[in-house]
């Protein structure tokens, strides 16, 4: 059981959780907002469009029936803009991502040590002889 403890708490600080939440949070409401544009404003351009008013929302509205192909289109604007900009945050994080690990890889990649050729011990950069076999170093 206590190890089952550790396990969740080490997947809780890893950070990914947090990012996912508050991903979620702002995704929520994103789109609130991206419902309100095309309910608000899509949606009644859509009607007056199609031959309705724009205050009723009726013009693609098959009459005695429940069909409204006006909020079909709205749903599927909706989706199409919060898609894009999933989509745009996701390119971006990615990108900055890379920049990341290409300066971390950046950082690692630093000159190796040189190596005495006669015993294979790491020396340090600039010694003339072996610290660990005493042999001359072959001057570079």
């Amino acid at each position: 059981m206590k190890a089952l403890l550790n396990e969740f708490k080490e997947f809780i600080n890893r950070g990914n959780v947090m990012d996912m939440a508050v991903g979620v949070i702002i995704g929520g409401a994103f789109t609130a907002i991206v419902t309100s544009l095309t309910d608000n404003i899509i949606n009644p351009l859509i009607s007056v469009i199609a031959g309705g008013s724009a205050t009723e929302i009726s013009g693609l509205v098959v009459p005695g029936t429940n069909i409204d192909f006006g909020a079909f289109i709205g749903a599927c604007i909706n989706f199409l803009i919060v898609a894009a900009i999933v989509f745009a945050i996701v390119k971006a994080f990615n990108k900055a991502q890379e920049i990341g690990d290409r300066l971390a890889g950046a950082a690692e990649e630093a000159a190796p040590a040189p190596v005495c050729p006669y015993c294979l011990e790491e020396v340090h950069e600039g010694a003339t002889k072996c610290c660990h076999c005493g042999s001359e170093l072959p001057k570079k």
